[in-house]
């Protein structure tokens, strides 16, 4: 059986295939987040942080023969998945506003923690303003409701296909309800939003929606 000395998004997408698991599967076995699994096929040539590559080393230690045999084929042929290409991702992204502040996670980015809207990988057949709420709840355990679409766009760092929704905020406390991906969760002034989160990183529109001229 290989002995992966490092992991990366190719070799987990290889192991995820050779399991023969969806992206939900795959990320409950190894205790992470879809949007990580996910992640992987929109970069294949990502390292995990250290902690994940130690899930990965149990999994393929806990894989069966028949698995571990499909993984190292898969290593030797370097070709696509056993289930077929990476999936077209559809990402929601919940811009959720109380007052005069707006809601922020920050990630743990390979090594780095950056600042970011609270967002969720739309399943097929799902709705992407369902699933902005959906994914705001499970990270940050605010309730919230979508009021309107801000628009939308390919990234133009990751090609992912985003969705963005202004959100009202309904009810609960925010807090770190995803610890794996996340350090951190803070209702942030709209006026200090970019001393969390680049100005040139973020789509315009959401400026505009939160009164540009005041951030």
């Amino acid at each position: 059986m290989s002995v992966i000395d490092a992991w990366t998004g190719e070799k987990a997408n290889y192991l995820q295939a050779a399991l023969r698991m969806t992206n939900e599967d795959f990320a409950e076995r190894l205790g992470v987040s879809t949007r990580t699994v996910a992640g992987w096929h929109a970069n294949p040539a990502m390292k995990p942080r250290s902690e994940v590559q130690q899930l990965l080393d149990t999994a393929l230690d806990q894989a069966g023969d028949g698995a571990r045999e499909r993984f190292d084929a898969l290593l030797r042929s370097a070709g696509p998945s056993a289930n077929g290409s990476p999936q077209a991702l559809s990402v929601a992204i919940a811009v959720v506003q109380r007052d005069g502040a707006v809601l922020l996670v920050q990630r743990r980015d390979d090594g780095a923690l950056r600042w970011q809207f609270p967002a969720g990988i739309v399943k097929p057949g799902a709705s992407s303003s369902d699933s902005a709420v959906r994914e705001t709840f499970a990270e940050t355990d605010v309730h919230c409701s979508v009021a309107e679409k801000i628009g939308a766009r390919v990234h133009p760092k990751t090609g992912v296909y985003c969705e963005y929704f202004h959100c009202d905020y309904l009810a609960g406390e925010a807090q770190n309800r995803d610890v794996v991906e996340n350090a951190s969760v803070a209702w942030v002034p709209i006026a200090n939003l970019t001393k969390f989160i680049p100005e040139s990183t973020i789509y315009p529109p959401i400026l505009e929606v939160l009164g540009g001229t005041h951030v």
